[in-house]
């Protein structure tokens, strides 16, 4: 079986389709995998993806035209079936475009025609995305499976190389992911990162803060309240990212796509969650440990605090953390 995936536009979500892959590979499929720019980049640490596509489409956007470009070079793949990951309806154009024979996925938005091996989703059956993605990898109504916990391969030259030339230090490293590209309900306060930050200098470690060019500004400001630290966010990468993440000794992150990918390298992880829930998206890592306050109004999984106070977040201080780091 030549089986295309079409992966999530979130870096969280494309790791969390890791176990799905794997389960497919176990019975013997060849797997490609077509992804926006994101998350394309992850693909190629993605064991047993034999082939990634990009597909220049950004988020939220149709790009018929490219779409259609893109299907005309995966109909020479010959693919037997397509898996669809993300609910939306454009995502389920691509391999209807490529002729794929058999495209299977969730009914999402009424994507009837779209899909011709849709299934209906139950979600006290699959109360985790993790379990939905591994579910369109089985026959319609099968049991749940047992997840396995994702997993990302590392370039250890190329993370040498990285080192040396931001001037990082190895050993005993803290990483601080303050970002969550979802929005400002699943971000963590500045200052509170910072008072982990000081805490970790403190006892000697090093403290890298890791994140894309936008958390460069909350970066800043826990780098202002916390000298001594490296201030990496819009410094790297992507797969930077991964091959750095997977030289710290232990992470502290919001739920956010670095989590995930900090699990999946099997790095220590405290994981603070507000406006989000860990019984949809946890951190899938037997070392990690999960923060929240449980307040009557969370979780809310709105992108900004509908009441307008955070205090999910907010009010979680920063010796909580502590604690959980020792």
């Amino acid at each position: 079986m030549k089986i295309l995936i079409v992966a999530p536009a979130w870096v969280g979500d494309m790791v969390m389709a890791q176990p799905l892959i794997a389960l497919l590979v176990s019975r013997g499929a060849e797997l490609s995998v077509v992804a926006p720019p994101a998350t394309a980049p992850l693909g190629e640490r993605l064991p047993g993806v034999s082939a990634v596509y990009p597909l220049e489409v950004g988020h939220g956007e149709l790009g018929l035209g490219r779409r259609w470009r893109l299907a005309r070079q995966l109909r020479r793949g010959a693919f037997d079936q397509a898996i669809v990951l993300p609910n939306s309806l454009k995502s389920a154009l691509l391999p209807l475009f490529a002729g794929v024979p058999r495209r299977t996925g969730w009914l999402g938005e009424s994507r009837y025609g779209l899909l011709n091996d849709h299934r209906h989703l139950d979600p006290d059956r699959y109360p985790l995305m993790v379990q939905r993605f591994l579910a369109l990898g089985l026959p319609p109504g099968a049991e749940p499976v047992e997840v396995r916990a994702p997993v990302l391969k590392v370039d250890a030259e190329r993370a040498a190389t990285l080192m040396a030339s931001l001037g990082l230090a190895a050993g005993n490293v803290t990483a601080l992911c303050p970002g969550a590209e979802f929005g400002p309900a699943k971000r963590w306060p500045a200052e509170h990162y910072a008072a982990v930050a000081r805490h970790e200098l403190d006892q000697g470690r090093g403290v890298w803060l890791m994140g894309s060019p936008g958390d460069a500004e909350a970066c800043a400001a826990i780098a202002a309240l916390a000298p001594g630290v490296m201030n990496l966010a819009g410094r790297t990468r992507l797969l930077d990212a991964v091959d750095l993440l997977a030289q710290a000794e232990r992470v502290v992150c919001n739920d956010s796509g670095l989590m995930h990918v900090a699990c999946a390298l099997k790095r220590p992880v405290v994981a603070v969650f507000g406006s989000t829930s860990p019984g949809f998206t946890p951190p899938l890592n037997d070392q990690a440990q999960v923060l929240k306050l449980d307040l009557e109004c969370s979780p809310c999984f709105a992108r900004e605090c509908p009441l307008g106070h955070l205090n999910c977040l907010k009010t979680l201080e920063p010796e909580r953390v502590i604690e959980a780091l020792r």
